[in-house]
């Protein structure tokens, strides 16, 4: 299990990504569910972790761009 850093969002919980194996986890407030995204580069991650709006960030450059399923 990857280490999750609870963020400020409406609509995501918390964030985590795995370097060695580049996959982001991301957690949803509304379902409570985990989706891992495979293949993000780290400049993706550290991009959704510095944005001013994680959720805008995320429906621009992860959710419509990689693949997911959910492990929660």
């Amino acid at each position: 299990m990857i280490d999750m850093q609870v963020v400020q969002s409406s609509n995501i919980e918390a964030i985590g990504y795995d370097a060695d194996t580049h996959e982001l986890h991301v957690r949803f407030l509304t379902s409570g569910k985990t989706y891992v995204y495979p293949g993000v580069p780290q400049e993706i991650y550290e991009g959704l972790m510095n944005a001013p709006s994680h959720g805008v960030y995320f429906g621009q450059f992860v959710k419509p761009i990689y693949t997911h399923f959910y492990i929660q």
